[in-house]
């Protein structure tokens, strides 16, 4: 077969299969394209879930006559004036998106130029283009894409429901407005508004908290950390929830580099090293963060659809994620999420008692629902022992009553935990501050304190070594085994030292001293498995901070043990000088906050 060029109506079918994948793909083209064009409102409107309208309009510099017959041309753009495709300073700059939509669509634009007193506007049908017609048109651009993947009908099959397809331009559009809160945004399904965005004025972090508050709701905005870092020619800001705000899913992750939405598992991977202490393995923290990078650092160019990009020194912005996501959890000190408190009133609430009809109780009115009281038999017989005096009342009272009432100081009730006023179950310590009450769990307290104890230890003394009185020989995989022995410098460093023990085995005489009694088979294993994964020393590093979570748990206080007003108050004190104190290592809240107004509320005094 001879070699041949293919016809420009199908090489634009091919680069719509690269560029339009859904509707939600061509929205975010004309979007993207309405706000490199200064558009400070930009409406959409879609039908049939985006496959038989997708109108886009936006008030921005608009086109002339000739631009118009340009912007449909392959590889016509307005965004590289200098031809640096390393220099992209614009979010559209490839110039395929409206050839490639009108390839496989009926595509319409009208378009009003700054300063210009007529409109135009150009049809293209299944690529055949039309000339340009006058138009009636305000000032901006209007793009309507009709009957979208027409020309290529077996493309329609793997489109989803129209409320699926929906739901995709909706978040397209929602990860775009947070990137531009000074622009409005909207989106309408012809019937009513789904989107509505006003623009956001102001400095640009509360604007961007503003819009990320009606994105990602007010929890967000009431338990979310401001970062604000720098590094180099890098620049980090945006807002990081704390680690009892979490998820199952990653679904409210929002990344952007240069205000560019991207899924980087580069990036995904530094945030969970960012929490890995302070949350379990299948929980998500809620973040935005926002990466400005020079030009000549980042390539936007690797994908047709420009959602993933590759960084220079990608060491640097992991790093620089890490770094600051840290940074900030540890001033939020002892903090957990206000939601804790909010579950908790929540339970008290699902718990009320039907009142008979229209009573009121402390001030609170019940509805009217049938009360019908259930009557007991021996009920008034066995209420009287309830009214007798109770045994004892001439004896001292309890220790623990005592000890609590000597080491009570009302002073201590302006700290931000309190004062320790009474252990429940031998688990919960219940302490009184100036507007409310603290309920600590004491096991998931101290743990985190334990562990945040030991990082720091290993921080200033290094991984001690401890040698095994009879060394051990673990049996692993030949290729295992190698892997391991290639790494003995480095292993040992980290206070493991190895040896091989003929194939397939390899013998451990010393360990981390830190770790005691492990399994070093398991341990030996992850590593390994860690090392074929990433081809570095990491694994270790990670398996020992596991090991540390572990060796908190069982050295801390348990659940269980009675403690004394003194040992409460102290753990009650060092958790508030101690940095992530607010959660254990799996992202749980180790403390409940309850103000008393909100107490005062259950009781009908509000």
């Amino acid at each position: 077969m001879s070699i041949r060029l293919l016809p420009e109506t199908l090489i634009n079918r091919i680069a719509a299969g690269e560029v339009v994948e859904r509707p939600s793909s061509a929205a975010k083209e004309l979007i993207e394209n309405a706000i490199d064009a200064g558009a400070m409102r930009i409406d959409v409107v879609i039908a049939d879930g985006g496959q038989s309208l997708i109108s886009v309009s936006d008030n921005g510099r608009g086109m002339s006559a000739d631009e118009l017959q340009l912007s449909v041309e392959r590889h016509a753009t307005s965004k590289l004036p200098d031809d640096d495709i390393f220099d992209v300073k614009f979010l559209g700059f490839r110039g395929e998106a409206l050839p490639s939509i009108a390839a496989v669509s009926r595509l319409e634009i009208t378009s009003r130029a700054e300063g210009s007193e007529s409109a135009w506007s150009i049809k293209v049908e299944g690529g055949k283009k039309y000339t340009p017609t006058p138009a009636a048109q305000t000032k901006g651009t209007r793009v309507d894409v009709r009957d979208l993947f027409y020309a290529t009908p077996a493309r329609l099959k793997f489109l989803k429901t129209p409320r699926t397809e929906q739901g995709h331009i909706s978040e397209t559009i929602k990860r775009l407005s947070m990137a531009h809160p000074g622009v409005g945004f909207s989106l309408s399904d012809g019937t009513r508004k789904i989107i509505d965005f006003p623009p956001v004025t102001g400095d640009l972090f509360n604007a961007r908290l503003a819009r990320l508050t009606a994105i990602m709701g007010r929890d967000f905005s009431n338990n979310s950390l401001l970062i604000d870092a720098k590094r180099e020619s890098l620049g980090l800001s945006g807002y990081v929830g704390l680690p009892t705000l979490n998820r199952g899913n990653s679904a409210l992750q929002f990344l952007f580099v240069n205000d560019r939405p991207v899924n980087d598992r580069m990036l995904f991977g530094a945030l969970r090293g960012a929490y890995r202490d302070f949350l379990a393995s299948d929980r998500y923290p809620l973040v935005a963060l926002f990466i400005d990078a020079p030009s000549a650092m980042v390539d936007v160019n690797v994908h047709p659809a420009k959602t993933e990009v590759r960084f220079r020194d990608q060491g640097m912005i992991r790093g620089l994620i890490v770094g600051s996501i840290k940074h900030a959890l540890g001033d939020a000190g002892h903090r957990a999420s206000t939601t804790v408190s909010d579950v908790a009133l929540g339970a008290f609430r699902a718990g009320q008692l039907p009142m008979s009809g229209g009573r009121s109780v402390g001030g609170a009115i019940y509805p009217n629902q049938p009360f019908t009281p259930s009557v007991t038999p021996g009920l008034a017989q066995r209420n009287g022992a309830f009214h007798a005096p109770l045994p004892d009342l001439d004896q001292t009272p309890m220790a623990r009553t005592s000890d609590l009432e000597s080491t009570y100081d009302p002073a201590a009730l302006s700290y931000p935990l309190g004062v320790a006023r009474a252990q429940l179950h031998a688990t919960y310590v219940v302490a009184q501050t100036e507007n409310g009450i603290v309920i600590v769990d004491q096991h998931a307290a101290h743990e985190r304190l334990v562990e945040e104890r030991i990082k720091t230890d290993l921080a200033a003394e290094g991984v001690r070594r401890q040698g095994l009185l009879i060394p051990e020989v673990i049996e692993l995989d030949e290729v295992d085994c190698d892997r391991l022995i290639s790494r003995v410098e480095e292993l040992a460093e980290l206070g493991l030292v190895i040896e091989q023990f003929g194939p397939g085995a390899i013998v451990v005489r010393e360990t981390p001293a830190m770790l005691g009694e492990l399994n070093l088979h398991g341990l030996l294993q992850d590593l390994a498995d860690g090392l074929a994964a990433t081809d570095e020393t990491i694994a270790l590093k990670d398996r020992i901070g596991d090991v540390c979570a572990s060796m908190a748990c069982h050295g801390s206080v348990r659940a269980g043990r009675a403690l004394n007003g003194a040992e409460m108050n102290a753990l009650l004190r060092e958790m508030e000088a101690t940095p992530h104190s607010g959660q254990c290592s799996h992202g749980r809240p180790t403390y409940v906050e309850l103000k008393l107004a909100d107490i005062e509320k259950l009781f009908g005094r509000r």
